[in-house]
């Protein structure tokens, strides 16, 4: 598993979600939706400074972006990329 951020991805949790150096993000999976790779399921966000038992994490801009043990199923065998729409109205998330 990998995980990328874009430079555009990190301006928006910045700009929209108030997000700070020290701060974290962490990526889950949910029922409904679906991804490019996915049927049934997709990729929910929220502010958790704290991770625990994280499978990955990078950190950008002094941010830690992560996902947690127990969301590995939707995670595992993929590279995420999260970046920010043309109209810049919220994350997107591209698995490879």
């Amino acid at each position: 598993m990998q995980l990328t951020i874009t430079d555009q991805a990190s301006k928006w949790f910045q700009t929209e979600m108030g997000v700070t150096v020290g701060a974290g993000i962490r990526f889950y999976g949910k029922t409904y939706g679906k991804t490019n790779v996915h049927k049934g399921f997709s990729v929910a966000l929220m502010r958790d400074d704290v991770p625990k038992e994280p499978i990955i994490m990078v950190e950008k801009d002094g941010i830690r972006y992560y996902v947690n043990e127990r969301d590995e199923w939707l995670f595992s065998d993929y590279h995420l990329t999260v970046t920010v729409n043309d109209s810049e109205v919220g994350p997107e998330y591209n698995f490879s």
